[in-house]
């Protein structure tokens, strides 16, 4: 029993279940018809005859006409087969047919979304051939008044634009007859090609009434102001030339035959009704003529600045032409004296040779300026590289000049310090003699003799001729260290001999008392009469700091008195 009721309750559940699916089934149905009549009541229709009156003729009529057959053919054909499918979903779902029903309303959606694509292009074609319509009917109706007015100002101001006036005209009644091909193609229902005559209208309408605006004031540069300052330029050119002026090479009078041919092309072009190209060309023109007057200009500059400079040039050069001479001479007389470094002689040469180059460059520059045939802006450039050239030669050779005069200050100081050195050391021998010393070490008297041969050496390379500065540097070099190496040696041996004799003088107070003592000074003073000078100081200093702690003090007391006096 329990089965039964089981089984019951399963079948009706099932039954439930189909039932549910059957009225989501109807549901649908009713909203893909409900879609149906929806696309049925579109005013497609109403759309097409408001345009009808447009479109009787031509393009337009063919244009009408496939819209509404598109249009009758989804109402008698899609739309059948729409309703063919909302009948066959719906017998599926009397019958239980769940995934047949479901096939159908899958194809009721693809249908009805093709359907709604069709009459959105159907829809969006019609409005945009009656916004184009009205935009170009709308811009025809602004243009004809427009080409009217500008007719009318080109009467009215005809003198204006001279032979262009002609062709003002023409292009205007090009435009006239441009707007009534328009209208013959509206009338015959040509609407794309009236679309394309209205957009060619109003460029050109655009281009004659910005021609006409600019024409006057570009005519007028070309044939008045233009010409006017290339005739002043040529003038000023013409009388440059009868004051001496040399403007071949600047190429001025070439430069405004062709800027004046240029102008007379600008005029026919502007005849053309070619003004926006005349309009870019002109300031390239402008800048060009303006560039003509600056190298005139520049010219008159340079001819001032020759006018003023090469003549003091000319006479910086000759002057410096003979110190340079002077210097030559006064090379040739050193050179048997004197020893001179490769680079010395390398340095003059270039500056002979730079020298009479520029020599050379003056005479011809000066050959220019009396042939008059190089312009004076060349000749500047030229001079004045030239006057740097000579600042820089005058600059090397007042250095060249310092060299030589070193030569000299360097013998004449070499020949004072010999002597000074020489009577350096007759002075340091004459001191040792005063100083009634014991005896001198071996070493300083060596000392003294090697520094007076160094000196001598001096002597030697001072007569030799010519005489080699750098060799005598160096020789001078060694006898100065040698000879102050002698000097201080003697100057020390002086002050340890006086400071030895003046300890042992203050020892000899303690000798009676203290035999050690007494013994050491003896040797000390053997050391002393030996010339040991140094030895004989240390045993005397140590011998007395032992008998009296405060000896070192006193000796140094007795050394600062000796070396103050």
């Amino acid at each position: 029993m329990e089965y039964v009721i089981g089984v019951i309750l399963v079948i009706l559940v099932l039954v439930i279940i189909v039932l549910l699916f059957r009225k989501r089934i109807y549901d649908q149905v009713d909203y893909y018809e409900s879609w149906k009549f929806d696309i049925m009541g579109r005013n497609i229709a109403g759309k097409l005859a408001d345009i009808k009156p447009l479109s009787s003729e031509g393009e337009a009529k063919a244009q009408l006409t496939n819209w509404k057959d598109e249009w009758d053919s989804i109402l008698l054909n899609d739309l059948a087969e729409i309703e063919e499918l909302l009948f066959e979903a719906e017998q599926a779902a009397d019958r239980f047919r769940i995934g047949t029903a479901r096939k159908q309303l899958a194809k009721l959606e693809a249908s009805l979304v093709e359907i709604e694509k069709k009459i959105d292009t159907i829809e969006t074609e019609i409005a945009q051939f009656i916004e184009t319509e009205e935009t170009s009917r709308k811009t025809i109706q602004e243009l004809t008044p427009n080409v009217k007015a500008l007719h009318r100002q080109l009467l009215t101001e005809r003198s204006k634009y001279g032979r262009a006036a002609t062709r003002f005209e023409r292009e205007l009644e090009e435009a006239k007859e441009d707007i009534e091909i328009y209208e013959e193609l509206i009338a015959s229902g040509n609407y794309t090609e009236a679309v394309s005559v209205v957009e060619k209208v109003e460029q050109k309408v655009e281009q004659i009434d910005a021609a006409l605006r600019d024409f006057p004031t570009l005519y007028e540069e070309c044939t008045e102001t233009l010409p006017g300052r290339l005739d002043d330029v040529y003038k000023k050119i013409q009388e440059m030339e009868a004051e001496g002026y040399f403007l071949d090479p600047l190429q001025v009078k070439r430069t405004v035959n062709d800027l004046q041919a240029r102008l007379l092309d600008y005029v026919v072009a502007l005849e053309e009704l070619e003004t926006e190209k005349v309009k870019d060309l002109l300031p390239e023109t402008e800048e060009q003529i303006a560039e003509i007057y600056e190298n005139l200009e520049q010219e008159i500059i340079a001819k001032n600045f020759i006018d003023s400079k090469f003549g003091n040039f000319s006479e910086s050069l000759t002057r410096f032409s003979e110190q340079f001479t002077a210097t030559m001479e006064e090379v040739e007389q050193l050179k048997k004296t004197y020893h001179f470094e490769d680079r010395d002689l390398e340095l003059f040469m270039d500056l002979e040779k730079r020298t009479k180059t520029l020599q050379e460059d003056q005479e011809q520059l000066a050959r220019k300026l009396e042939e008059k045939r190089t312009a004076y802006s060349e000749v500047r450039e030229d001079l004045t590289a030239h006057i740097e050239q000579l600042a820089g030669l005058e600059q090397e050779h007042e250095q060249f000049k310092e060299e030589l005069e070193t030569l000299r200050k360097d013998e004449i100081e070499a020949r004072q310090e010999v002597e000074r050195m020489i009577d350096t050391i007759g002075e340091a021998r004459r001191k040792l003699r005063l100083s009634n010393l014991p005896g001198i070490p071996n070493f300083v008297i060596n000392l003294l003799d090697e520094a007076s041969s160094k000196t001598e050496r001096v002597y030697v390379v001072l007569e030799k001729q010519p005489l080699d500065i750098v060799q005598l540097q160096k020789t001078l070099e060694e006898a100065k260290h040698s000879v102050d190496q002698a000097l201080n040696e003697t100057k020390t041996i002086i002050e340890q001999a006086k400071l030895t004799e003046a300890v042992i003088q203050y020892a000899n107070r303690y000798r009676s008392r203290d035999p050690i003592l007494a013994a050491k000074l003896l040797e000390a003073e053997a050391l002393f009469r030996k010339a040991d000078y140094e030895l004989a100081l240390e045993q005397v200093t140590e011998a007395i700091s032992e008998r009296d702690p405060k000896a070192l003090e006193k000796i140094e007391e007795i050394h600062k008195k000796i070396i103050a006096s």
